[in-house]
């Protein structure tokens, strides 16, 4: 509920009104962290893909479309059996392996043919290159799948905890649980593992890497692997939050997630998880407080704003480097 000077809000007494606007602030505030967490976690795909090779993977975004679409394939084949009725976070849990195994192998795959033969040509070429992959990938997904949204099965999730005006669903509470899961997982693999330090080192130096036996492409193929099955995942939460994937939806949230890896600083894992967070917080807030209509553009202003003030984003480092 939005609370207009001249709506009959404002003729209650000060401290009711002061309530309703606390309360419509908490509600917009919880919806702000379940989406941002979503962006942040398509975000980390391009940050992680960027830090090793230096290239903006513009076809990560049908990644999370891939994923969606395995999750609600494979949940609808579950609930056809009537396996969501008796064993839900089963369910849940087969479509979420599924769907990050394929996509993590898909993302593998795209790499061997797409990129792995462009990495000594000039970044142009690997950026054209990546929006070739983003269109052929799409249209995939709609030979295969028909351009006609694909329900989600309906039945998990349905409850919610209500605080007055604040409702949150326990699908809310699971995928803020299960993305803060997520990125911790992800931040002790790269930051207290030996495969994380073999992609730092791989992300920093790959001839010297190299000559410490690091393999960097296994390495690479690694970074794409883990980036795009974070990306299903998020794909599924997206899917189960709106009902519904559909074949193109990838695009938008995927350069709002672009958006949020810059604002964050390209190339760090910290800041794409803060800037997908902050992407999502102004999108429900900016929706709320002043219009819904113009939701999709607040992330660009922001991508702008930081393109044209601050490059580096957030947390990133000013890199000397002019090859093209």
């Amino acid at each position: 509920m939005r609370l207009d000077p001249g709506s009959a809000a404002s003729f209650y007494p000060p401290k009711f009104k002061k309530l309703c606007i606390m309360e419509y602030f908490i509600q917009q505030f919880v919806n702000g962290l379940t989406l941002g967490g979503m962006y942040a976690l398509i975000a980390l795909g391009y940050t992680m893909v960027y830090g090793v090779i230096q290239l903006i993977n513009f076809a990560h975004g049908e990644f999370f479309a891939a994923g969606g679409y395995v999750g609600a394939i494979t949940l609808g084949y579950l609930s056809g059996l009537g396996y969501m009725q008796t064993h839900p976070v089963l369910c849940l849990s087969a479509a979420f392996v599924f769907a990050m195994a394929y996509c993590a192998y898909l993302a593998v795959g795209v790499e061997k043919i797409a990129y792995k033969p462009l990495r000594k040509e000039s970044r142009l070429a690997a950026l054209l290159s990546a929006l070739g992959m983003s269109i052929f990938l799409s249209n995939g997904m709609m030979l295969t799948q028909g351009v006609y949204d694909k329900i989600y099965p309906g039945e998990m999730f349905q409850g919610r905890f209500d605080f007055g005006t604040v409702a949150i669903s326990y699908l809310q509470i699971m995928i803020i649980v299960l993305t803060a899961l997520l990125l911790v997982g992800l931040n002790i693999l790269v930051f207290k593992t030996k495969i994380g330090m073999a992609m730092r080192a791989t992300a920093q130096d790959k001839t010297m890497s190299a000559l410490v036996a690091i393999g960097s492409n296994k390495i690479i193929s690694l970074t794409f692997a883990i980036g795009a099955g974070l990306a299903a995942a998020a794909g599924i939460m997206y899917g189960l939050y709106y009902g519904s994937v559909r074949y193109d939806m990838g695009f938008v949230p995927g350069i709002k997630a672009f958006a949020a890896a810059v604002l964050g600083g390209i190339g760090n894992i910290t800041g794409a998880m803060i800037g997908g967070l902050i992407i999502g917080m102004v999108e429900v807030f900016g929706a709320g407080y002043l219009s819904s209509e113009y939701k999709d553009v607040f992330a660009f202003i922001i991508l702008i704003g930081v393109l044209y003030f601050k490059p580096t984003g957030i947390m990133g480092e000013n890199i000397d480097d002019t090859r093209v």
